[in-house]
């Protein structure tokens, strides 16, 4: 076992091949999104709108649980840009996914900090909680589970994202209490960014 695995980046969220998303159902921004997205437009020179990729990707990642083709082309017409430049983003960033994923998306950090404090075992347990490897959804919708590079808590490592949230210092030994917590209190099992907690 090493400190660092390697990565195989082909089975898992980001991949190293080129593949198309999946087209999806058609897609229209809801109005309070809609709103909302205009309004952090305006903040911007009006040539300068597509600077609001990221949160229009946010926003249609929200309202449909993942960035379909369809997605893609209503956030390019929203901020106006092309398809093409909107999917350089989702393809670029792997907090995007583009294809379904479960209710909660558990993404254990793999990088050089989380791994020296066992970010490998931890996602081992998970596996065998979960009955699943990363890249996959249990069958019930409930978990997708991701090997990802750092989450920015290099300090309270190993870190586990869960959706927009945090689990810091996982242990192995406690996957199948984090599991059991999100399917019985959600996020509120989530022990959160420590940097929230102090401010």
């Amino acid at each position: 076992m090493s400190f660092h695995p390697l990565m195989d980046y082909g089975k898992s969220h980001h991949q190293s091949s080129r593949t198309l998303a999946d087209e999806g159902p058609e897609f229209t921004f809801t109005p309070e999104h809609l709103a909302k997205l205009e309004d952090i437009c305006s903040r911007y020179p009006a040539e300068r709108r597509k600077s609001a990729v990221l949160a229009a990707l946010y926003m249609a990642q929200r309202q449909q649980g993942y960035i379909s083709r369809n997605a893609m082309r209503a956030v390019a017409a929203a901020i106006r840009c092309t398809t093409a430049e909107v999917e350089d983003v989702v393809s670029f960033y792997t907090m995007f996914y583009q294809r379904p994923v479960g209710r909660h998306v558990l993404q254990v950090c793999r990088t050089l900090s989380c791994a020296l404090n066992g970010a490998e075992r931890v996602t081992e347990e998970l596996q065998k909680v979960l009955g699943i490897t990363p890249g996959q959804t249990t069958a019930d919708g409930e978990f997708s589970l991701f090997e990802v590079e750092c989450l920015g808590a290099c300090d309270r490592a190993p870190v586990v994202g869960v959706n927009d949230h945090w689990h810091e210092c996982q242990k192995p030994e406690d996957a199948r209490a984090l599991v059991d917590g999100l399917k019985a209190r959600g996020a509120a099992s989530l022990t959160g960014c420590h940097l929230d907690k102090e401010r």
